[in-house]
């Protein structure tokens, strides 16, 4: 069954060069790549505090969001966004880092809890719970206390080869993603296995 077309990608992670390479800004490295294949050009844009554009895949144009609110408060740049072009929160889709997953694997959600990211956490009190997730594994540091470090440090080759792997996987089904043809494009990229 086709839903609707998904028309806002936004996607989480940190502002500044101190955090680019890092694995919480799994997010963000998704949709710059998004932006890249389709042609888009992110630029800051004030008045929703992010950087943004719009771009066209599958027929559909769909916005790109990276929030520069960082990510702890990535719910007021969505929600602008999403009130000013009334974007039902059904057509949203946020990309995130995911501990539960390692490094290679990604897989779409619709709804749920936040799963204790800080970045979700802040967009579900104005958005609702009902839109999808691309959780974007980037592995566990294997110790709770080393989270904050291992999230907010320099990525390693392993973790940004795997990131940048699963980010591929996301660009086979962008659109079929987009077009809301999402169980074909949650079944083709459930059905990839970490590499």
């Amino acid at each position: 069954m086709i839903g609707r077309p998904i028309r806002l990608i936004a996607g989480l992670g940190n502002p500044g060069s101190e955090y680019e390479k890092t694995p919480h800004n799994a997010g963000f490295w998704l949709v710059d790549e998004i932006a890249r294949h389709f042609n888009g050009h992110l630029r800051v844009h004030s008045k929703f505090h992010s950087e943004i554009c719009k771009v066209c895949v599958a027929g559909h144009e769909c916005w790109l969001l990276k929030p520069m609110t960082f990510i702890n408060r990535s719910g007021g740049a969505v929600n602008t966004l999403v009130r000013y072009y009334r974007v039902d929160q059904t057509e949203v889709v946020v990309a995130h880092d995911e501990l539960d997953f390692i490094p290679g694997v990604a897989r779409i959600k619709f709804g749920g809890g936040h799963g204790g990211h800080n970045g979700l956490r802040d967009i579900m009190p104005v958005l609702g719970r009902n839109f999808y997730r691309l959780r974007i594994g980037v592995g566990h540091p294997g110790a709770q206390d080393k989270v904050t470090s291992y999230l907010l440090g320099c990525a390693s080759k392993e973790v940004y080869d795997g990131v940048m792997r699963s980010i591929a996987d996301i660009m086979d089904v962008i659109g079929l993603l987009v077009a809301g043809d999402i169980d074909r494009a949650t079944l083709q990229l459930h059905s990839k296995r970490s590499r």
